[in-house]
């Protein structure tokens, strides 16, 4: 009767271990694909990389163009409109050049550059501060380079806001889902949050995953190029060769996969 009895207890014990387990499992999952919750795994189409990254043309950048950017990206991942600024999600957004490469600016730099729209958003970084910081893993990255955010497991520490030098995560003082009556259409599509956790560009993660690139490359009218830095072939590695960059703060360590052209032909930071 005993040894039937430690049997029943051992047998139940491992039971509520692998009840507990498994949501985070799940959970771990649908934050890493981004897929909807009835899918599993990656499509048969999908774009697979082994580093990717993206080249923003300012020399193309328009105030118009910046602003679409803004709208579809934010519309097309619901994220919501509050009317509080300090509250402010922000996945991508338009900010000054001085704001941007404070490590870049001088007295002498031309009007043109100095009041070109420049999008900013995550810099799905080569060694991201912010995996390290958080301390749920709810922070991760993919081996393809991209940094996501698993939503089920932040605790809203904001440990991994502290640690981006870049500012491009947001935190939801609020419940995100009363700001989407603000922002229509939504997307049905793409998880909901909820507040007291952080949220941040995925590189539209989602639509990698069905064989689409990032939608703010798709609708900027050829100012952004996205593409796999690791293959010497690609069409941003060629855009990359024939133009001068720049990255947001490189010399953080950090190593961004986001470039930006602000002139004609030379090496890249």
């Amino acid at each position: 009767m005993e040894k039937n009895r430690r049997t029943f207890l051992k047998a139940a014990g491992a039971s509520a271990v692998g009840l507990s387990i498994a949501p985070a499992m799940k959970a771990h999952a649908f934050g890493e694909y981004f897929m909807p919750s009835d899918q599993t795994g990656q499509q048969e189409n999908a774009l697979i990389g082994k580093h990717w990254g993206m080249v923003i043309d300012l020399t193309k950048m328009t105030e118009e163009i910046s602003a679409k950017l803004t709208e579809v990206c934010h519309a097309a991942h619901n994220v919501p409109k509050l009317d509080n600024i300090k509250h402010e999600i922000k996945w991508i957004w338009g900010e000054h050049f001085d704001h941007a490469f404070t490590d870049h600016m001088n007295l002498y730099i031309s009007d043109a550059m100095k009041h070109a729209p420049v999008p900013v958003l995550c810099n799905q970084c080569e060694n991201p501060p912010c995996v390290r910081a958080c301390p749920t893993k709810a922070t991760f990255k993919r081996e393809d380079g991209i940094v996501l955010m698993d939503f089920h497991r932040c605790i809203g520490c904001r440990f991994c806001m502290a640690a981006c030098p870049y500012g491009s995560r947001s935190f939801n003082l609020q419940d995100p889902r009363n700001g989407l009556e603000n922002r229509k259409p939504t997307n049905p599509q793409f998880p909901t949050r909820m507040k007291g956790v952080v949220e941040k560009c995925n590189f539209c993660a989602e639509r990698l995953a069905v064989g689409k690139i990032p939608l703010c490359a798709e609708v900027s009218e050829g100012a952004i190029t996205f593409g796999d830095l690791s293959d010497p072939e690609s069409e941003i590695r060629k855009v990359l060769s024939a133009s001068f960059t720049i990255r947001r703060n490189p010399g953080l360590g950090t190593g961004p996969s986001v470039y930006y052209i602000v002139g004609g032909g030379g090496d890249h930071a």
